[in-house]
């Protein structure tokens, strides 16, 4: 009985465990083909974003609040915010307005 019942914590624990994202504790975006994937990302608070540019095109991540700015980003640059404040930023490319996306912050 008593190995029973290891055996069954030790599953449950890894069935935990591998339900945990890899690193809790940073997030990335990609730019690819005009676009932010994901367009919408729910973090923690004091969670680290990167946006990375995978076009072969300049483009900036702006917030709309005006709380965080990227530099005009190269092929293969990045960018990275790390929200101290719970809320919902919503941001752009400001060479490329259609391109919107959104990050929750809990």
């Amino acid at each position: 009985m008593w190995v029973l019942r290891s055996a069954l914590w030790v599953m449950a624990a890894l069935v935990s465990f591998q339900t945990l994202p890899s690193d809790a504790r940073k997030a990335e975006i990609r730019i690819d083909q005009f676009s932010f994937s994901p367009a919408v990302l729910t973090v923690k608070t004091g969670t680290p974003i990167t946006w990375t540019n995978n076009d072969d095109i300049p483009h900036t991540v702006v917030d709309n609040g005006h709380t965080f700015k990227s530099k005009v980003l190269g092929t293969g640059e990045k960018f990275t915010f790390t929200a101290d404040k719970p809320g919902s930023y919503s941001y752009s490319c400001s060479i490329h307005p259609n391109m919107t996306g959104k990050v929750i912050v809990k």
